[in-house]
C-alpha cells in the first residue's frame, strides 16, 4: 500500500528516443536524409535540439546505424543528456535497442517519447501538449492530425472498394508517448509475433490497448522526398530555428 502511494506521488519523468539508423531509400541520395542540411544544421541536429532544449526531457537516446561515426556528426551540445545506441535492421529493432538501453537507466513507469529523426519541424507547444495531456493516462498516446481528405480503401486491384469515414481518420505523427515497460514489452511481443510494427502505437494496439489521439500541428512533417525539404525550411524559418536557435 505504501509503495502504491509512493508511485502515485512520483513526478512523471520523460525521455526521448530518436531512431536514426534508417537509410532513407526514397530520397535517392548518397546519404541518409537525416544528415542533409537545413540552414547551417543537419535535419538530425534540428530534431535533437527540440528535445535537448526542452526543460522536461530527462535525456535523449539517439539510435544510430552501425556504420555511422558519432564524432563526425553535427550533434548539438547536450550536457551529458544525449546517449548513443547502435541500431538494428529495421526501425522496430532500433527502437527496441533504445528501450533496452533505457531499461537499465530509467524507471519502468517513466514515459518515453519516440520521435522520427526526419521530423525536424515539431513545435515545442506540441511537445508541451503531449506531456500535459498524457502524463496521467493509463495507456499513453500519440500526436496525430485529423484527415482533411476523403480516404479510399483499395480492393487491391486498383479500384475503390469503399470510402472511409473522414471524421474518424487520423494521420499518425510523432512523438508517440508510452511508459517504458509497456512499450518495451509491446514492441518485443509484436515483433516476435510477426506483427508489422509501423509505429509504436501499432505495437501497443497489438497488446489490445487503445492509445489516445492528441491533435498536433500540420507543420510536423516527415521528410521523405526532395520536395519536403523546401517545406521544412519554410516551417523552420517561421519558428525562428534556421540560425541554430530554437523558439517555441
Amino acid at each position: 500500500m505504501a509503495e502504491s502511494a509512493q508511485m502515485a506521488e512520483r513526478e512523471p519523468v520523460f525521455w526521448a528516443l530518436i531512431p536514426a539508423a534508417g537509410i532513407g531509400r526514397r530520397m535517392g541520395l548518397d546519404r541518409p536524409k537525416q544528415y542533409l542540411t537545413l540552414g547551417s544544421r543537419t535535419i538530425l541536429a534540428h530534431t535533437l535540439s527540440i528535445f535537448l532544449e526542452h526543460p522536461r526531457i530527462r535525456g535523449v537516446v539517439l539510435v544510430l546505424g552501425p556504420d555511422v561515426d558519432p564524432d563526425a556528426l553535427d550533434l548539438p551540445l547536450a550536457g551529458g543528456r544525449l546517449f548513443r545506441v547502435a541500431g538494428g535492421a529495421e526501425r522496430a529493432d532500433s527502437v527496441q535497442n533504445g528501450l533496452d538501453f533505457l531499461s537499465e537507466r530509467a524507471h519502468g513507469d517513466d514515459w518515453v517519447l519516440v520521435h522520427d529523426a526526419a521530423r525536424p519541424c515539431l513545435p515545442a507547444s506540441d511537445v508541451d501538449r503531449l506531456l500535459r495531456e498524457l502524463r496521467d493516462d493509463p495507456v499513453g498516446g500519440l500526436l496525430a492530425c485529423p484527415s482533411t481528405d476523403t480516404i479510399k480503401w483499395s480492393d487491391g486491384a486498383g479500384r475503390v472498394e469503399h470510402s472511409l469515414e473522414r471524421e474518424r481518420v487520423w494521420r499518425a505523427l510523432t512523438p508517440q508517448m508510452f511508459r517504458l515497460d509497456m512499450l518495451r514489452r509491446a514492441n518485443a511481443q509484436a515483433r516476435s509475433g510477426g506483427h508489422a510494427v509501423t509505429d509504436e502505437a501499432s505495437a501497443i494496439e497489438y497488446l489490445g490497448e487503445h492509445p489516445r489521439l492528441i491533435e498536433g500541428s500540420a507543420m510536423n512533417i516527415k521528410i521523405t522526398r526532395a520536395e519536403d525539404l523546401e517545406l521544412a525550411r519554410l516551417y523552420l524559418m517561421q519558428q525562428g530555428r534556421l540560425d541554430g536557435g530554437y523558439r517555441p
